[in-house]
């Protein structure tokens, strides 16, 4: 047998294998769209009929009397919590595929060697879609400071990340309009570059811990296999959005869950309009009074927004109530024991304190604007 005789039956034989790949292939994709519309079509169906749910279980099941403190608490809790959680997960898995091109390795890629004015933007910006909170303070520091990122930079990532997040930001729209989530976004991120150009500015490098100083001396360490996979699949993209889903929403639905009631706490039991004088316009005092107030606690934006909401509707003002959500997710007791331990006071000192007047200038500028 000659050799084209031989290429031949070799092309034949492949050229069957090929199309059942191709076919495998289309059918997979075919399974993944189909799947997808029935989940969203069960998720829009659930997500339009929590009010008239929450008031059938709340007045008909269990029952309680309507107009009453009780009831109005209950009601709420029991339409904020799925309410949530819907949009909770939605977000998280249409996010957590998005992060799939923007895994840590790569983030670090993208803000290394770029020119400082241009990475304090591009750090905010990559601050809002990328997972990271106080938990990871530590390790994303060091990381990006072996990849090269200047400190700066770094500092407006590490407020980026916490403060504006996607769940803030859909929870803000949903439950504001969507002027309130791109004013919270602006400020958010004006917050963040600003900080990390303070410190910038300031040369704070020697305030580093002498150990953190020593290993980013070293350079950065290559990265681990299979983290940063630019080919990644769509399936692989997708199962990425779920891990996300089963990472976040498991580990904040207590959160969640605590946050709701004690906003249908204030909802049900709280006079209207009796916060006014308390955290209203015309005090002055109660924007850095909410604030103080905010650092010590720690949550997380879907745990506290519906807290924001209650307070709201209870005659607080925007901006004040803002300014202590603010305070609550980024500048946190727990995110400053943990910064502690690779920055020295001074240093720890500046950041706290811009973050610290930046939030409290947001909060007069809502409570101007709104």
């Amino acid at each position: 047998m000659d050799k084209a005789t031989v290429m031949k039956q070799e092309v034949s034989t492949a050229a069957p294998a090929a199309v059942s790949v191709r076919d495998n292939s289309f059918r997979r994709k075919g399974t993944y769209r189909f799947s997808g519309a029935a989940l969203l079509a069960l998720w829009w169906l659930l997500y339009t009929n929590l009010l008239s749910l929450s008031r059938f279980v709340t007045y008909e099941i269990l029952p309680l009397q309507r107009e009453t403190h009780l009831g109005a608490t209950v009601e709420f809790f029991i339409y904020e919590v799925p309410k949530v959680l819907l949009l909770l997960t939605l977000v998280v898995f249409v996010v957590g595929v998005i992060r799939s091109f923007f895994t840590p390795e790569r983030t670090r890629r993208i803000l290394a060697g770029k020119r400082e004015s241009a990475g304090h933007v591009l750090a905010g910006l990559l601050g809002v879609v990328t997972p990271f909170c106080s938990c990871s303070a530590v390790p994303l520091f060091m990381g990006f400071l072996t990849a090269g990122v200047p400190l700066g930079v770094t500092f407006s990532f590490l407020v980026s990340a916490p403060m504006v997040n996607e769940v803030a930001l859909v929870l803000l729209f949903e439950l504001f309009g969507w002027k309130v989530a791109l004013l919270y976004m602006g400020t958010g991120l004006s917050i963040a570059m600003v900080t990390g150009f303070v410190i910038s500015r300031l040369h704070m490098e020697t305030y580093l811990e002498d150990w953190v100083a020593e290993i980013t001396s070293r350079g950065i360490t290559q990265p681990q296999p299979g983290l940063d996979d630019e080919h990644m699949g769509w399936g692989e993209r997708i199962r990425f959005g779920i891990d996300a889903v089963k990472e976040i929403v498991l580990k904040v639905w207590p959160y969640v869950t605590l946050g709701i009631a004690v906003g249908a706490g204030i909802h049900g039991y709280v006079p209207e309009n009796f916060l006014a004088g308390i955290m209203g316009k015309e005090a002055w005092w109660a924007v850095p009074v909410a604030v103080l107030i905010g650092v010590p606690m720690y949550s997380n934006a879907a745990g506290i927004i519906p807290v924001v909401q209650a307070l709201v509707q209870k005659g607080a003002a925007f901006g004040t109530v803002l300014a202590f959500m603010m305070a609550v997710i980024a500048i946190s007791t727990p995110e400053a024991i943990i910064l502690r331990k690779v920055l020295k006071p001074r240093l720890l000192g500046v950041f706290l304190g811009v973050v610290t007047v930046g939030i409290i200038i947001v909060g007069y500028l809502f409570n101007i604007v709104l």
